[in-house]
């Protein structure tokens, strides 16, 4: 059953980090780009998570988990940034 469903998942993840891609360069404003780069940057980490269930590793998870890191802080700084004009005070 998880034979059938990995490669479903692992499509429409990689359908989603497209459409993703396409709004994030034609995105009309900042902050849809911003939104864009957070959306495929949880893409990302599926398919990373979703490539290494396939592949039986289980070493891919801690690269998950700083891709994960480092698109929350990405995100809060260029927020930050759009808001205030600067990231550190």
């Amino acid at each position: 059953m998880i034979a059938t469903v990995i490669p479903i998942a692992l499509t429409l993840f990689t359908l989603g980090a497209l459409l993703n891609l396409y709004r994030l360069v034609i995105g009309p404003d900042i902050v849809d780009r911003i939104l864009a780069l957070d959306t495929l940057m949880i893409n990302s980490i599926a398919l990373i998570v979703l490539a290494d269930i396939r592949m039986g590793l289980g070493v891919l998870f801690e690269l998950a988990l700083l891709i994960a890191l480092m698109g929350f802080v990405s995100t809060v700084a260029m927020t930050k940034y759009l808001l205030r004009g600067d990231v550190i005070e």
